[in-house]
C-alpha cells in the first residue's frame, strides 16, 4: 500500500485581501497578521480511503487570544476526528478553532493540532488558508511518495514498548458478560449496546446465558441471543445450568446444592442436549455448554453438587450425548484444580470436553491466577466464566451513574481491569464478567437508587471495551518488551486481522507522555483510544513513523493501540 507525505506551506503578512465569503470571515484580532503567520499542513499517513493529517500555526502574535483556521478540500475529503480543536467541516468547508484546554497561546505563537479523515479518488492538500479571517495561499511541496513498506521496520529510535510477534501465547475466545440467568431478557438495544462495534457500544464476543431446569423457561432469552449472534462480531454463547430438575437430586429441590442421582446421569446428559437442540432450532447455536456452574458452591438458590471424580465420570460416559456445542468443566468458584484434573487426566473423559471453566473469587488470594499447566498440556482453553465486585459503593449508592466518580474507577481500574490483564498473561483464553446489565456493570440498569439510565454504557463498560472491542476472537497474544521509561505500564498485545493491538494499563499517578511503541514492521495507520476517571474510549493523538508510534497514556488510565499493518 502506497503511503505519502504531502506539506503545504502558506505564510500571512498585513494587507493581505480578506475573504470575502461570510462563512469564513472573522473579526481579526490585533496583532494577527502583523509578523507573519504561517500555517503548515503535512499529511503524515495515508492509507487507503483514510489518512492522517497534522497542522502547526507559526508567529500568532503576543495579542493574539483565540485563533480560527479555514480551507476548502476537495470534494470526498472528510474530517473524522480532532484533537487540540474544535473542528466542523460544511460540505468542501472546513473550520478549525482552539479550545480551552489548550490555554493561553504559547510566547513563541506556535500552536498544533491535528486531525484523521477519509477520502475517495484523491487526497490533495489544500492551498489556500484563513486566519482569523486573513486570507493566505501558498504553494505545495509534495515530497517523493515512498515505496512499499520494507520488511524490516526502519531504525526511528529506542522505543519503549517494542513488540515481539515471533513469540506466541495464547489464542484469545474473547470477553463478554452474563445475561440476567433468573429475570428478564435483554432488550434488543441492550444487546445491541453491549456486542455492537460502532460508537458507545462495547464489543462484547462472549454471551453467557442460564440453562434452567424448566424447559418451559429456555425461550426467554432465545431473542437476545439471536440478535447477539446476528449482531456482533463471532458472538460465542456460554450457556451453564445451576441445577437439575429437583426429581433428579438426592435433596429433591432445585436449591441447597443436593447431587444428582447416578441413574439420572444420562436424562441429565439428555436435558443438556435437548436445551442445546431447541436453541439450535431457534437460530440460536450454543457454542460451550458448562455441565455444571459452581459445583462447590450450594447456596439458597439454584444449585447443585459435584466432585471432581464425578464430574469425570459423567463427562466420560455421557458426554458424546450432548451435540452440536463443546462441554466445558467445571466452573467451581476459585478454578479449583480438584474440579478438572480429574477430567484433564482421563483420556477419554477429556476427548469429550472443549473448554475448562473457573470463576475468579478467591482464585488469586489461591495462588491460581496464572497458567493452569495441565490444561495447556491436553490444550484445553481456560475461561474465566464469572466475577462480579463493586464493593466502591458500600453497600450501595447512587455513585454508580456518576462516570467521574473515583471510587467507582478506582475499583474499576485497580481491581476489575487489572485481573483481565493478569488473566491474558496467565494464558487464559477468555475473561467472563458477571451481568452485563447491572447498575455496577457495563451498562445501567435504572434503577432509581443507583443513579444509572436503563441501556447506557457505564464507566465499567467503556473500561471493559478496551479490550473486548479491540482484542477480537482468533487474535493471539504475542510477547513484548518494555523501558524503564514504560515500566509502570502494565501491557498485553495481541495480532489478528492484520492489527497489532495493545492494550495499556497505567494505576500510577503519573502520566508517561512521548511514549515510543515499536510495531513488528511498518504500519499504514495507528488508533489510540483512551478510558479514564474523565474519559470514555476517547480518541488520542497518535503519530506515525514508520513501525514505530509516539502515545501519552494518561495517568490512572486504561487505552488500547490499534496497529494497521
Amino acid at each position: 500500500m502506497r503511503r505519502r507525505r504531502v506539506t503545504n506551506t502558506a505564510l500571512v503578512s498585513a494587507g493581505t485581501v480578506l475573504l470575502a465569503s461570510a462563512a469564513v470571515a472573522m473579526a481579526m484580532p490585533a496583532g494577527a497578521a502583523a509578523a507573519g503567520c504561517g500555517v503548515n499542513y503535512s499529511v503524515s499517513s495515508q492509507w487507503q480511503g483514510g489518512f492522517g493529517a497534522s497542522v502547526t500555526i507559526t508567529n500568532l502574535g503576543d495579542a493574539v487570544t483565540s485563533w480560527t483556521l479555514a480551507w476548502n478540500y476537495s470534494a470526498g475529503q472528510t474530517v473524522t476526528q480532532a484533537w487540540n480543536t474544535t473542528l466542523t467541516q460544511s460540505g468542501t468547508a472546513v473550520t478549525a478553532k482552539n479550545v480551552s484546554y489548550n490555554g493561553a497561546i504559547p510566547t513563541n505563537g506556535t500552536v498544533s493540532f491535528g486531525f484523521n479523515g477519509s477520502w475517495t479518488g484523491s487526497n490533495p492538500a489544500p492551498t489556500t488558508f484563513v486566519l482569523n479571517g486573513v486570507s493566505c495561499t501558498g504553494g505545495t511541496e509534495p515530497t517523493d511518495p515512498p515505496t512499499d513498506p520494507p520488511t524490516d521496520p526502519p531504525s526511528t529510535g529506542p522505543a519503549d514498548i517494542t513488540v515481539n510477534s515471533a513469540t506466541k501465547y495464547q489464542t484469545v475466545d474473547g470477553f463478554g458478560a452474563a445475561q440476567s440467568i433468573w429475570g428478564s431478557a435483554w432488550s434488543t438495544t441492550d444487546t445491541q449496546t453491549l456486542v455492537g462495534m460502532g460508537a458507545n457500544q462495547l464489543g462484547l464476543s462472549i454471551v453467557r446465558t442460564g440453562l434452567s431446569p424448566e424447559s418451559s423457561e429456555w425461550a426467554t432469552h432465545v431473542n437476545s441471543l439471536k440478535t447477539a449472534k446476528s449482531y456482533g462480531s463471532n458472538v460465542k454463547i456460554l450457556a451453564s445450568p445451576w441445577t437439575a430438575p429437583a426429581a433428579w437430586k438426592t435433596n429433591n429441590s432445585r436449591v441447597n446444592g443436593g447431587k444428582l442421582k447416578t441413574d439420572y446421569y444420562d436424562d441429565y446428559a439428555n436435558h443438556l442436549n435437548s436445551y442445546v437442540q431447541y436453541m439450535r432450532g431457534q437460530g440460536v447455536p450454543i457454542d460451550v455448554t458448562s455441565v455444571q456452574n459452581e459445583p462447590d458452591w450450594h447456596p439458597d438458590y439454584d444449585s447443585m453438587d459435584w466432585s471432581g471424580t464425578e464430574l469425570r465420570t459423567f463427562v466420560r460416559d455421557q458426554g458424546t450425548k450432548v451435540q452440536n456445542t463443546k462441554l466445558m468443566v467445571a466452573e467451581a468458584v476459585n478454578l479449583n484444580y480438584n474440579f478438572t484434573d480429574p477430567t484433564l487426566n482421563d483420556s477419554t473423559a477429556r476427548n469429550n470436553i472443549g473448554y475448562i471453566g473457573g470463576h475468579l473469587y478467591g482464585t488469586e488470594e489461591s495462588g491460581r491466577l496464572r497458567p493452569y499447566s495441565l490444561a495447556q498440556q491436553y490444550n484445553k482453553p481456560v475461561w474465566m466464566t464469572e466475577w462480579n465486585l463493586h464493593a466502591a459503593d458500600g453497600g450501595g449508592s447512587n455513585i454508580w451513574g456518576n462516570p467521574a466518580n473515583a471510587a467507582v474507577w478506582n475499583e474499576t481500574l485497580d481491581d476489575i481491569m487489572r485481573t483481565v490483564h493478569k488473566s491474558m498473561e496467565a494464558n487464559w483464553n477468555a475473561y467472563i464478567w458477571w451481568y452485563g446489565k447491572r447498575y455496577y456493570s457495563f451498562i445501567g440498569d435504572g434503577e432509581s437508587a443507583f443513579g444509572t439510565v436503563a441501556g447506557a454504557p457505564l464507566k465499567r463498560g467503556y473500561a471493559f471495551s478496551q479490550y473486548a472491542k479491540y482484542v477480537r476472537p482468533g487474535y493471539q497474544r504475542v510477547a513484548l518488551t518494555k523501558s524503564s521509561k514504560a515500566s509502570p505500564l502494565e501491557v498485553t498485545a495481541y495480532q489478528g486481522d492484520g492489527k497489532i493491538t495493545l492494550v495499556i494499563l497505567n494505576r500510577s499517578n503519573s502520566a508517561v507522555n512521548n511514549a515510543v511503541i515499536q510495531a513488528p514492521q511498518n504500519v499504514s495507520r495507528a488508533e489510540h483510544y483512551l478510558t479514564s476517571q474523565n474519559a470514555n474510549a476517547a480518541s488520542q493523538p497518535t503519530s506515525v513513523n514508520g513501525g514505530q508510534a509516539t502515545i501519552n497514556v494518561g495517568a490512572r488510565s486504561i487505552s488500547t493501540l490499534v496497529f494497521t499493518l
